[in-house]
């Protein structure tokens, strides 16, 4: 039997609007929660090899808020680019026009976790226009920097392998529900046994819902190529960072730097738990949202 979501029943009880979208040639799958007239609407970009689903939980928590999960390119039941590059300079060409198509460009806040950070940080570093942002687990420093640092070089390998392979094994190899469970492993902090489960759940359900190798290839290239620092310093919107107290991928001290980067930025620090904070403390992040944007 499936774990219970700790979310859905707050999550059920937000409205919930789908649609498809043609954005720069491609077709963009759109969720939108909450009321359609409410007077903050915020934009959520999630981390690689997720997709909308990923920041539910803390989305559960601001049923107040118009908030509009797009699935990213190549991820989840968005296509991929056909003319563009999946690396940093595409994605935020992407949100840059799906914001206008959607009517809220330049009035709409733009929030990223993790990989969706890096996409977020270099959109409002190349010039799209927000009021505010928000960067959850944001990536602080490079990839092979942080005690990670080995497990990335294990990721490096993996992904040319999966490229490498013959189509039908390719993929197989880069949905292995074992490789999706080590990964999910090694991100989970909490000792709650079904809070774990249900993180484990929601990894094998959703982690591999990507559409091709050549655009998954190109999207793991701009994870570990780039980092939000290399952005920070054009990014003049009043920004958020949430990060997390023991996360692996950018630890603690690197996010402390991280935050003197920005001409405006501010730090909340997330207890006792490492980079899933959008899953093992929803709660906490949607409170420091609120926060900021009050």
């Amino acid at each position: 039997m499936p774990a219970p979501s700790p979310y859905a029943a707050a999550l059920s009880a937000i409205p919930r609007r789908d649609r498809d979208l043609t954005i720069l040639g491609a077709r963009t799958h759109v969720a939108e929660y909450g009321p359609a007239d409410a007077p903050r609407t915020l934009v959520v970009v999630h981390g690689f090899r997720g997709d909308h689903h990923g920041l539910e939980p803390v989305i559960a928590h601001l049923p107040d808020l118009r908030i509009i999960a797009p699935d990213l390119p190549g991820f989840g039941a968005s296509a991929p680019l056909p003319d563009r590059e999946h690396d940093i300079g595409g994605y935020a060409e992407w949100l840059d026009a799906l914001l206008t198509a959607l009517g809220v460009r330049g009035t709409a806040v733009l929030l990223g976790h993790s990989f969706g950070s890096i996409v977020v940080a270099g959109a409002l570093a190349a010039g799209v226009p927000a009021p505010r942002s928000v960067l959850i687990n944001p990536i602080g420093q490079p990839a092979l920097a942080g005690p990670r640092g080995i497990l990335t070089r294990g990721a490096v390998a993996f992904y040319r392998l999966g490229a490498m392979l013959p189509e039908r094994a390719g993929f197989a190899l880069l949905r292995s529900r074992a490789i999706t469970r080590i990964m999910s492993a090694s991100m989970a902090k909490t000792r709650e046994t079904s809070l774990r489960r249900w993180i484990h759940e929601e990894h094998d359900r959703y982690f591999s819902g990507f559409a091709e190798r050549d655009s998954l290839l190109e999207a793991f290239r701009a994870s570990v190529s780039n980092d939000v620092s290399d952005f920070a310093a054009e990014v003049t919107v009043p920004t958020l960072l949430i990060a997390a107290e023991q996360d692996d991928i950018t630890p603690l001290e690197a996010q402390h730097r991280l935050v003197r980067l920005f001409p405006d930025a501010r730090l909340v620090v997330v207890p006792d738990v490492g980079h899933l904070v959008h899953y093992e403390a929803p709660a906490a992040a949607a409170r420091a949202i609120r926060e900021f944007l009050a």
